[in-house]
């Protein structure tokens, strides 16, 4: 069968995936982001990056990526760099209109990267993922055990932070492209699944009218408050 990639989202690292892994009936590749790991570097921009990126998985893989994970499958199927993705938590981009809200939204975006980035910078990975861990669209990550939201806080609080600000400025929301078009061209090669309890991205779903798995107990991140449900629907 295809490979089946997985890319995970932004501060976090491959082990993310363990428990949906594990709970697959198939083999599957871990794959670490661009600038997560000293194997996997960063371009010069988001364009370069996804290059690198597709260099490093098959052609006919499906990719199936969670938050930042998502948006880079979706870059690798917007260049046709792979088969089909399964995008969990995905923002396709913020609108180019070239004047008005979106572009006002973008510069916002890009401000609010750069400021992470700083954080970054300052305060070292533990004190940035004080801050980022306390928004509220991960509220819902209290669910899972403690165990398991320990070790990955320990695994994610060993990135180097350098790397990681670096990562926010070339791949954030801010600096990617606008890729609903792209997305909604290859719809048949596209899956979208979202948690039952992530209103934010459950709208953007909406939005996109494309089909949406829905993921019941869960919110914004499915891979830790609810893996063995999501590997049943990456199952079918």
């Amino acid at each position: 069968m295809p490979a089946l990639v997985l890319l995970h989202g932004f501060a976090q690292t491959p082990a993310s995936w363990r428990q949906v892994a594990e709970a697959l009936p198939y083999p599957v590749t871990l794959c670490p982001n661009p600038g997560h790991s000293p194997d996997l570097p960063l371009g010069a921009d988001w364009a370069a990056t996804i290059a690198l990126l597709a260099a490093r998985i098959p052609r006919d893989a499906t990719v199936v990526g969670y938050s930042l994970g998502a948006r880079l499958a979706l870059g690798l199927l917007a260049e046709d760099a792979i088969a089909a993705a399964v995008l969990i938590g995905v923002n396709p981009g913020l609108a180019d209109t070239g004047a008005g809200d979106g572009a006002d939204e973008r510069t916002a975006r890009r401000a609010l990267d750069a400021a992470w980035a700083e954080r970054l910078r300052r305060d070292g990975t533990a004190g940035f993922l004080d801050a980022w861990e306390a928004q509220p669209i991960f509220a819902t990550a209290a669910r899972a055990p403690q165990a398991i939201r320990d070790a990955r806080r320990a695994a994610r609080a060993r990135l180097d932070p350098h790397a990681l600000a670096d990562a926010m400025e070339v791949l954030g929301l801010g600096a990617m492209p606008d890729l609903r078009a792209p997305l909604l061209a290859r719809a048949d090669r596209a899956r979208l699944i979202v948690g039952a309890d992530d209103a934010k991205f459950r709208a953007v779903a909406a939005a996109l009218g494309l089909p949406t798995t829905i993921i019941a107990h869960s919110g914004h991140d499915p891979t830790l408050e609810a893996p063995v449900a999501l590997a049943a629907e990456l199952s079918r």
